[in-house]
C-alpha cells in the first residue's frame, strides 16, 4: 500500500492534523440532529471552506466529512442507501482542497463507530461490521482519500473490524480510541493496550493513538501511557480544545490558542508524531498550534504533574477519585 503519512513524517518529523469538524460546522449553521455528511451534497461550499481554513492554518492532514458515514449511522437520516456517494463526495471535496494547497496535504478518510454494539453485547456481527466499514471506505477511496482514519472508537473488536475493512479495500489506516471513561474507553480499553488491537492483521496501522475524550490534560496523560508501552510507534493525539463546559444548553470549550499551543509542545515532548485538535478546535486554535509546533524544540518527557500544572486538571482522574469516594461511602454504610 502507498504510505503517505510515513513519507511526510520522514520529511517533516511531526505532522499537524486538522481541528474539529462538528463544532466548526455547527458554527456554519449545522443544526443539532442534522447529519453533517448530507452537507457534502447540499452545502459542499461549506465543507470546502472548512478544509480550506484548516489548510491555511497549517494542517498537514485533513479529515473528510464522513465520520458518521456507515450505513448504520446514515440510516438514522434515511440515507443508508447513499453510503458510497456521500463518502466519495466527502473525499472529493477534501481532495480538491489538498490538491490546490501548494504543498503536500494528506487526505484522511474519517471513519467513526457504527453506533451499534457487536455480538455478544449487541446484534451486529463482526463480519457485518467489516462489510459496513468496507462499504464506507470504498467510497472514500473512490473519492481520493489516501488513508482510512478510524477514530473515536471504544470497542477493540470494532477497531479491528474497521482495520480489516481498510485492508480489504486497499487503503492504509490509522486508528484512535476515545479514553473518556475513567482513563479507559467506554468498552474498557486502556491506552497502553491500543497497540495490540490490530495485531495479526495482514497490514499494520500507520499510526495509533487517542482522540476526543474529555480534555487536553487527559489525552496527554494517555499519550504518556501509549508511548511508554511502545516508544517506537507512530502515536497520534487529537485532543479536545480544553474542557467541555455547559453554558445553558450549549457546550463551550475552555481551551485558548495559548493553551492549545502548550498542549502541542507537551505532546511533542511526550512522544506524539501526529498532533491535532478535536471538539472545539477552531481555525484560530490550529494556526496557533502550527506556530507552536514549528517553533518548538523537543524537550524532556513531561510528567502527569507537569501536564496538570500547565494545562489544567484531569477529568478522568477526578472521575476516578469520585468513584473511589463513592465506593468508600458505600463500604461505610455496609459496615454501619
Amino acid at each position: 500500500m502507498n504510505n503517505p503519512i510515513d513519507t511526510l513524517l520522514a520529511e517533516k518529523g511531526i505532522l499537524l492534523a486538522d481541528g474539529a469538524t462538528g463544532t466548526n460546522l455547527f458554527g456554519m449553521g449545522l443544526e443539532a440532529g442534522e447529519a453533517p455528511e448530507l452537507w457534502n451534497e447540499s452545502a459542499p461550499e461549506k465543507i470546502t471552506a472548512l478544509h480550506q481554513k484548516f489548510v491555511e492554518a497549517g494542517a498537514d492532514i485533513i479529515l473528510t466529512n464522513s465520520f458518521g458515514g456507515t450505513r448504520h449511522r446514515l440510516k438514522l437520516h434515511h440515507a443508508q442507501d447513499r453510503v458510497h456517494e456521500l463518502n466519495k463526495r466527502a473525499a472529493e471535496i477534501a481532495r480538491a482542497v489538498a490538491d490546490k494547497a501548494g504543498r503536500k496535504v494528506v487526505v484522511a478518510g474519517s471513519v467513526g463507530p457504527t453506533g451499534e454494539l457487536l455480538v455478544p453485547l449487541g446484534a451486529l456481527t463482526y463480519g457485518e461490521a467489516v462489510d459496513a466499514f468496507a462499504e464506507q471506505i470504498e467510497g472514500l477511496k473512490a473519492g481520493g482519500a489516501e488513508v482510512a482514519w478510524i477514530e473515536t472508537m471504544s470497542a477493540p473488536d470494532e477497531i479491528r473490524a474497521a482495520a480489516e475493512a481498510a485492508i480489504r479495500v486497499g487503503l492504509p489506516y490509522t486508528y484512535t480510541g476515545s479514553f473518556d471513561t475513567a482513563g479507559r474507553t467506554m468498552m474498557g480499553l486502556l491506552p497502553k493496550d491500543i497497540h495490540g488491537v490490530a495485531e495479526g492483521l495482514a497490514e499494520a496501522p500507520l499510526g495509533v493513538g487517542a482522540n476526543c475524550g474529555v480534555g487536553a490534560s487527559d489525552i496527554l496523560a494517555s499519550l504518556l501511557d501509549m508511548t511508554a508501552a511502545k516508544p517506537e510507534a507512530t502515536v497520534i493525539v487529537k485532543g479536545n480544545c480544553g474542557i467541555p463546559e455547559f453554558r445553558g444548553t450549549e457546550i463551550h470549550y475552555s481551551g485558548t490558542p495559548e493553551l492549545m499551543s502548550d498542549y502541542v509542545r507537551l505532546a511533542v515532548d511526550g512522544g506524539a508524531r501526529i498532533i491535532g485538535g478535536c471538539c472545539g478546535t477552531s481555525f484560530e486554535h490550529l494556526a496557533a498550534m502550527r506556530k507552536a509546533l514549528d517553533g518548538h524544540v523537543k524537550s524532556s518527557r513531561p510528567t502527569v504533574e507537569t501536564i496538570v500544572e500547565r494545562i489544567g486538571p484531569m477529568r478522568n482522574k477526578l472521575a476516578d477519585a469520585n468513584a473511589g469516594e463513592g465506593e468508600a461511602r458505600r463500604e461505610r454504610r455496609r459496615r454501619s
